[in-house]
C-alpha cells in the first residue's frame, strides 16, 4: 500500500509537471504559427469539451475496466495530442488531436486522472485522514506545476516552443510506464454499481463546480500569461518564473487548508478561503504597475486552491463508497465542462481593449459560486 501511495503521488507530479510545462507556452505557440485569437479560443475550448467526453467516458466505467488500465490510456492520449501539436500547423488536425487527446490548457488537472487517483488514495490509505492526504497530494502536484512552468519559460528561450510541445508528449509516455507498475490494490475491491444512488448530490455539486470552473476558465494559466505578455511585453522566461511562484504558493496554502478544515468543516473552509481570493482576482487587471499586478495575482494565488484538497475530500465524504469513483468523475467532468465553455469567450476579450472584463466576471461569478454553495450543500 505505501508503495502504491508513493506511486500515485509520483504520478501526480510528473503529469502537473507537464500541464504547468505546457500552459505557458501554448497560447504562445499557437499564436507563432499563425493561428488567429478566435481559433484559439475555439481550440482551447474544444480542447477541454472533448476532455469532458474523453473523462466522462473513462471515469464512470473505470472499477469496471480497471482504474490501472484507464490510467494508462489516459496518459496514451496525453502522449499522442503532444505529437500531432508538434508536428503539424493545420487547425483542423490540431482541433481533432486536442478534442480526442488530453491537452492541459491551463495547468489545472484534465483528463481521467484525478479522480480515480484520488479514489484509489482513498481506498489504499484508509486510516489516513482524507483531507490532510489530499493537501499533501495537492502540495505535490503544485510544486511540480510549478516547476514546469518555469522549466517551460528556458527551454523555450533556449530552444523553441515545440521543444516544449515534445516535452509534453515525452511525460505522457512516462507517466503511462508508471501507471503500469501500480499493484493490482489500486482497483476497485467492492461491487462495481450500475445505479448512482447519491445523484442528488452530485447533480447539485455538478452544476455549482461547473459555475466555478466556468469562471475560472476565462483565467485560467495560459490565458493569464497571455494577459501579461500582452500587456507588460514579458518573455517565457519571466512568465514561468511568476507562474513558478503563484503555484508554489497555492500548493503551500493547501495544508493550511487542511489543518482549517478540521476545526471549521470542509465546506466552511472552501467558501470562506475562497471569497478573498476572487475579491484579489478582480483587481488584477486595474494594477497600474506590473509589480502591484504580480503581487496581487501572488496573493490570490496564495489562498485560491485552499477549497481543492477540502472539495476533493467533501465529494468522498457525502457519496457511498461504492458511488465515489463515479461521483469524482462526474463532479470533475462537470468542473470541465464549464471551464471548455470559457476560453472562446475570454481569448478575444484579452487580445482586444476590454482585456480586463475576464477578470471581472470571473471574480464575480467565483463569488456567486461561494454564496450558493454555502446555502445549497448539506453538510459532510
Amino acid at each position: 500500500m505505501r508503495r502504491d501511495v508513493a506511486l500515485l503521488f509520483a504520478t501526480r507530479a510528473v503529469r502537473m509537471f507537464a500541464y504547468g510545462f505546457l500552459s505557458i507556452i501554448l497560447v504562445l505557440y499557437l499564436a507563432s504559427i499563425g493561428i488567429d485569437a478566435g481559433r484559439i479560443g475555439l481550440l482551447l475550448s474544444l480542447t477541454l469539451m472533448g476532455d469532458v467526453i474523453v473523462s466522462l467516458f473513462l471515469t464512470t466505467r473505470a472499477d469496471a475496466f480497471g482504474r490501472r488500465r484507464t490510467l494508462i490510456a489516459g496518459a496514451i492520449l496525453m502522449a499522442l495530442a503532444a505529437a500531432v501539436f508538434a508536428i503539424t500547423r493545420d487547425f483542423w488536425l490540431l482541433l481533432v488531436a486536442a478534442t480526442v487527446g488530453v491537452i492541459s490548457p491551463s495547468g489545472n488537472e484534465v483528463g481521467p486522472f484525478l479522480a480515480i487517483e484520488q479514489v484509489a488514495l482513498a481506498d489504499v490509505a484508509q486510516n489516513r485522514d482524507r483531507t490532510s492526504l489530499y493537501a499533501w497530494y495537492n502540495l505535490g502536484g503544485s510544486f511540480a506545476t510549478a516547476m514546469g512552468a518555469l522549466a517551460a519559460g528556458e527551454i523555450a528561450t533556449v530552444i523553441s516552443y515545440r521543444g516544449v510541445i515534445v516535452g509534453y508528449g515525452a511525460l505522457g509516455l512516462l507517466l503511462a510506464a508508471m501507471f503500469a507498475v501500480l499493484s493490482p490494490a489500486v482497483n476497485a475491491t467492492h461491487q462495481v454499481q450500475t445505479h448512482i444512488r447519491s445523484r442528488g448530490i452530485i447533480a447539485k455539486l455538478s452544476a455549482l463546480f461547473a459555475l466555478d470552473s466556468f469562471a475560472g476558465g476565462l483565467v485560467v494559466q495560459s490565458i493569464l500569461a497571455w494577459w501579461f505578455y500582452r500587456r507588460f511585453g514579458l518573455e517565457p522566461a519571466m512568465l514561468g518564473a511568476i507562474f513558478f511562484g503563484a503555484n508554489i504558493l497555492a500548493g503551500v496554502s493547501a495544508l493550511a487548508a487542511a489543518r482549517i478544515a478540521r476545526r471549521f468543516g470542509l465546506l466552511n473552509t472552501m467558501v470562506f478561503t475562497h471569497l478573498p481570493s476572487n475579491v484579489l482576482l478582480l483587481l488584477v487587471p486595474f494594477m497600474p504597475t506590473l509589480g502591484l499586478a504580480i503581487t496581487v495575482l501572488l496573493l490570490r494565488f496564495s489562498i485560491s486552491q485552499m477549497d481543492v484538497p477540502t472539495r476533493q475530500a467533501y465529494i468522498i465524504a457525502v457519496v457511498d463508497p461504492s458511488e465515489r469513483t463515479a461521483a469524482a468523475g462526474i463532479t470533475g467532468v462537470a468542473r470541465t465542462t464549464g471551464a471548455a465553455l470559457a476560453p472562446i469567450i475570454a481569448v478575444p476579450l484579452i487580445s482586444g481593449s476590454k482585456d480586463w472584463l475576464p477578470f471581472v466576471v470571473a471574480g464575480f461569478l467565483k463569488i456567486v459560486y461561494d454564496l450558493l454553495l454555502l446555502r445549497h450543500a448539506r453538510p459532510e
